[in-house]
């Protein structure tokens, strides 16, 4: 089996409300958009995967993708693994791709994902997983009309400039939620962004305090307290935390995800799979929480189809207990305008998920809904690529670079 053709789309997606995301502060986002990836194989087995996108970013990665990923074969996911490494040495970084190398593997064996990761169809817990912070009056009310419909579960969001504030903020949502409700608090410090809003980096000594103020109002966990790639720091909060600290979710794959483990940086491990190496990197990190107790539970706050992909992760692993997160911020942020080109992901009154049992990745793309949003900006056959290497290099350098190929293969 090899790749036939890859076509890329960017899709824009408009809110009928505007976002604004507590990891951008002050950025109103009025669109989800996305880079779409459709692989098609010779034998006509599609596969599809999502990279999040502000814009038109990506418009050159089809030039750079097409010599990687034409005529690989797929189901190899090692050797996809490594092409998409290297490709990433000369442009963008690029393993949001590799989920849909597994989604046709998936649908080579009429198997969903997750049970060719080991797993099994079971119906999950989800928590709700705010996304902007709101007066800390407003959230209560909010929350416990989310608490009606089913939601045991909820992430807040700060991004003070003061820590007295941060802490006000838990303090009043938790006396106004009582104690019969699960919070945890996400501070976004891991991958600070302030292109709009100059917000403060946490240091070891803020983090210590509002995690030692999280612990007085009963908060389950504290998610990105420290910049992601401060190990020492991490390491030396979760030793004086007394309660969970995460992280992990945007990290660039095992390779540094391995250190957080021989530093023993979290509690909770939540690697994103369309961010953190693909799904064969992200299964690393499941095992390896097997063996040093830890946990897993995934970042899934992209798309649709960024839910599905870690959806799956957490179905691979049957001794997972932990809830999966569900991004929804109302009005702005919902399943209609979040999930867009495939069919809403809504859990049922008790906020559980009934596991989808489709092959592969586990959607299905709604064409039509896909012309609407989505332009594609790249397609490319082996016809397309011959005709690219002839016009950029020469026919006698095209001819050479050909014969050379084929004494490796």
């Amino acid at each position: 089996m090899k790749i036939e053709l890859i076509e890329l789309y960017h899709v824009s997606i408009p809110l009928k409300h505007t976002f604004w995301p507590t990891w951008i502060p002050g950025y109103p986002q009025t669109h989800n958009r996305f880079t779409l990836i459709r692989l098609v194989t010779d034998d006509g087995i599609e596969g599809y995967a999502a990279g999040s996108a502000m814009g038109k970013e990506r418009q050159g990665l089809g030039d750079l993708l097409g010599g990687y990923l034409m005529g690989a074969d797929p189901t190899d996911i090692d050797r996809v693994q490594d092409l998409l490494k290297q490709a990433g040495y000369l442009g963008w970084r690029n393993f949001w791709i590799e989920p849909a190398c597994w989604d046709i593997k998936g649908k080579l064996e009429n198997k969903p994902v997750y049970e060719l990761l080991g797993g099994k169809a079971r119906t999950i817990p989800v928590y709700l997983s705010t996304g902007e912070m709101h007066d800390p009056e407003q959230r209560i009310d909010e929350l416990l009309a989310m608490k009606e419909r089913g939601y045991q579960t909820a992430k807040l969001r700060v991004k003070n400039i003061e820590l007295k504030e941060d802490i006000r903020h838990i303090e009043v949502v938790r006396k106004g939620m009582g104690d019969g409700f699960t919070l945890g608090v996400d501070a976004n410090q891991g991958w600070l962004v302030s292109i709009v809003d100059k917000v403060p980096a946490w240091d070891f000594e803020r983090a210590k305090a509002f995690a030692k103020a999280c612990y007085h109002n009963k908060i389950e966990w504290l998610e990105e307290p420290l910049d992601s790639r401060d190990y020492d720091g991490n390491a030396k909060l979760k030793k004086a935390a007394k309660i969970k600290i995460s992280g992990a979710e945007l990290n660039y794959g095992w390779d540094e995800i391995k250190i957080m483990f021989d530093k023993d940086c979290f509690d909770v491990y939540q690697p994103d799979a369309t961010f953190a190496g693909g799904i064969a990197q992200v299964k690393k990190v499941i095992d390896t929480c097997h063996e040093r107790k830890r946990l897993f539970t995934p970042h899934t706050w992209t798309n649709g189809i960024g839910f599905h992909v870690n959806w799956n992760m957490v179905l691979a692993d049957p001794e997972n207990s932990l809830p999966l997160e569900y991004p929804l911020e109302e009005p702005s942020w919902v399943p209609e305008y979040r999930d867009g080109i495939i069919e809403s992901i809504i859990p049922d009154n008790n906020g559980m998920l009934a596991p989808f049992t489709r092959p592969g990745l586990g959607f299905e793309i709604d064409k039509k809904m896909l012309r609407k949003y989505g332009q594609r900006f790249f397609k490319m056959n082996e016809t397309r690529l011959k005709i690219k290497v002839i016009r950029e290099k020469g026919l006698k350098e095209a001819l050479a670079l050909k014969k050379r190929k084929e004494g490796q293969s």
